[in-house]
């Protein structure tokens, strides 16, 4: 499991011309999924990046969590983030979970992330064309990956 965490002053998601999901401080986090992905990957994640201290102290120092300055997040499925692009021009998607495998694992995500931070979570609607709208606050943009895990 892949997220990019990208910390944001606002962001918003608009699905067919309707805005489904808006915050203002706090982090945009792309999702991606592989076939092999499980419960196991959600639990860490979801506490990797709730407690990642990316966000500025009084002393303008990256040194508070999104659970520290109660902020908000969006969660938004991407399945290009397992993108190959070793051989030609166009990437494969190979590595990417099938839709009946990766979207009960979004909605989990979602769920336990929620749980996790105490409050409600934004959300992109999984399979959906997407506009996605963002300001990076730094810029401070972090890429997580599930595999990557001690």
């Amino acid at each position: 499991m892949r997220a990019v965490l990208q910390r944001v002053s606002k962001a918003s998601v608009t699905i067919d011309h309707k805005v489904c999901a808006v915050i203002h401080e706090g982090l945009l986090i792309l999702l991606g999924i592989e076939e092999e992905d499980n419960e196991d990957d959600i639990d860490w994640l979801c506490r990797k990046i709730i407690n990642m201290r990316i966000f500025n102290d009084e002393n303008g120092v990256m040194n508070e969590s999104l659970k520290a300055i109660d902020g908000d997040a969006i969660v938004v499925s991407q399945f290009t983030l397992h993108a190959s692009t070793k051989k030609g021009n166009r990437p494969s998607y190979i590595k990417a979970a099938k839709p009946e495998v990766a979207e009960p694992l979004y909605l989990k995500f979602i769920a336990s992330f929620k749980k996790a931070l105490g409050k409600d979570v934004g959300a992109g609607r999984f399979g959906a064309d997407m506009k996605v709208s963002l300001l990076n606050d730094g810029p401070v943009t972090i890429i997580i990956d599930s595999k990557e895990k001690s």
